[in-house]
Parts: structure tokens; sequence; C-alpha cells
């Protein structure tokens, strides 16, 4: 099965894959706007979002890494108040889009 249409904008040609491989999959991105950067994940379904987070942050902000607490997940222009739940739990399906994002506004400059 190929990765829906929303995963495939503005992505990165590799993604990262969570899970043992044998279980169906979820195919989503993860948007982090500090940087202007995408990633596509596959996870399966019980994948909890705090393991997303941190997956997408090492990826794409190494730096910022160790900083969890300094991030915030949103779904749907919500933020995932409880990121122990799983992507299910949480509304995501396939092609669904998380925003990864600071924790606290920061001013432009």
């Amino acid at each position: 099965m190929s990765a829906p249409f929303t995963a495939q904008l503005r992505s990165r040609p590799d993604g990262i894959r969570l899970g043992t491989g044998n279980e169906p999959v979820i195919t989503f991105r993860v948007q982090i706007p500090e940087v202007w950067d995408t990633i596509r994940i596959d996870a399966p379904a019980d994948t909890p979002v705090s393991v997303v987070k941190e997956r997408a942050l090492q990826a794409l902000m190494p730096d910022e890494a160790g900083n969890h607490a300094g991030y915030v997940m949103k779904f749907a222009g919500w933020e995932v108040l409880d990121e122990r739940v799983t992507l299910s739990e949480a509304g995501a399906t396939q092609g669904s889009i998380f925003l990864l994002t600071n924790r606290r506004r920061r001013p432009v400059r």
C-alpha cells in the first residue's frame, strides 16, 4: 500500500518506521514549523504519542531531542494533553498531520 497523498507533501524522502515491522501501520506526518520541516512516520495505531514526539524531535531537531517538555504535539488544532495516549486514541488515521511546536511562543525578529 502506498503512502497517502498528504504524507508525501513536503516530506523528506526518508521516513521513520516504528514497531516490529509485522503489524499494520498508519502513515502520517509530523511538522515542526520552527525549522520548516516535515517527516513521514509509519507507526502502529497503538504507539503512544510521546514516542512519536521523541522520534520526530530526534530526526528534525537533534539539538532539542532532550527537551521534550519544551514542545507540544497538536492534532487537528488542539494540543494532545496526555501524550501517553495511543495514536488511535488521539484520533489519528491514515494521512493525519501532527504539529510539533514550541510550548512557548517566541517573538519573530
